[in-house]
């Protein structure tokens, strides 16, 4: 199919981003405009007027003390700092923060080489794009060349199973399934061996999203996790978490409730396109310490973006 061989260029992944993030944008920088309307240097009455505009952009109130905190350094460092100097000042201190929370040093969606087959887990509740995320994802690496597999063991929902059938259809990967009710372990573990006696690059192994309790899916989600390890020491070598933006502060229960659930090692977050809630991605990458490795800022299959700290911060205060 042609759009598999298709590369973005740099300005065109830039033109999405800042794109997917307009609602953010125009809602986040109107607040922060009307904290400063009118001042002539930045005060502890601004820096309060700015901290409500970062709460109700849904960065989370954690976060914003902190990111306040950083701004109230500056001030009394800097001195005399005007409102046309904050935008760039807020911009230093929150790529600052996201900064310190990704570790992660990826520029694109390439996988490491001394892994094979690299096995992704992605968990997450239903509805937040968990399987376009997959289907997006798979696109990506075969664009760089890589074989995939997709493993259905969400096998609660025949709809999961179906979706992420069309999605390896869509994108000419191998697809493993033993069907609706079969135990989700034993999909794990056998769409590992799968990849592996078929020389496959990537594994992703797709769960349920919503097992009544949070004792249930801790349970699932860490039966399916030693089974993939049972298949393929070390693995999985990701644990990816999706979260739905656009369900702002809801998307950080949904971390807290998953983080404790398993030992999630990177976060996609989903929808940013739809939303004004932008500002919990923020949230989301300080409060758990976990990076940040996609987001998806359209519908479209390549829509889904590799994170950048600078970048992201930059669409978000561009005027």
């Amino acid at each position: 199919m042609n759009f598999l061989k298709r590369i973005f260029s740099k300005e065109e992944k830039k033109k999405d981003l800042d794109k997917g993030l307009e609602k953010t944008k125009s809602s986040f920088l109107s607040k922060i405009s009307r904290a400063v309307a009118g001042k002539s240097k930045v005060d502890h009455d601004t820096l309060d007027e700015i901290e409500e505009a970062l709460i109700t952009s849904d960065v989370g109130l954690e976060t914003t003390v902190k990111i306040i905190d950083r701004l109230e350094e500056r001030v009394a460092r800097d001195k005399f700092i005007n409102t046309e100097e904050l935008n760039r000042i807020m911009r230093e201190e929150i790529v600052g923060l996201l900064s310190d929370n990704n570790s992660l040093d990826i520029t694109d969606f390439s996988i490491p080489s001394d892994k094979k087959p690299y096995v992704i887990m992605v968990v997450g509740v239903n509805g937040v794009g968990k399987t376009t995320t997959i289907g997006k994802l798979a696109f990506q690496l075969k664009n760089l060349g890589y074989s995939v597999v997709m493993g259905a063991a969400d096998t609660f929902r025949a709809a999961a199973v179906d979706q992420l059938k069309i999605w390896a259809d869509r994108n000419e990967c191998h697809f493993y399934s033993k069907g609706m009710h079969s135990d989700p372990a034993a999909v794990a573990f056998e769409t590992v061996k799968y990849a592996r006696d078929n020389n496959i690059d990537v594994a992703i192994v797709d769960t349920a999203g919503r097992l009544h309790t949070k004792i249930n899916l801790m349970r699932e989600l860490s039966k399916i996790k030693r089974s993939i390890e049972k298949s393929e020491a070390g693995a999985p070598h990701d644990v990816l978490l999706v979260l739905d933006a656009s369900t702002g502060q809801n998307a950080i229960e949904q971390a807290k409730h998953f983080t404790e659930a398993t030992e999630v090692s990177s976060i996609a977050m989903t929808k940013l396109d739809g939303t004004a809630k932008g500002g919990v991605v923020l949230g989301v990458s300080d409060q758990f310490k976990i990076p940040i490795r996609y987001i998806g800022v359209g519908e479209s299959i390549e829509k889904l973006q590799v994170f950048n700290a600078t970048e992201f911060v930059d669409s978000l205060f561009k005027d």
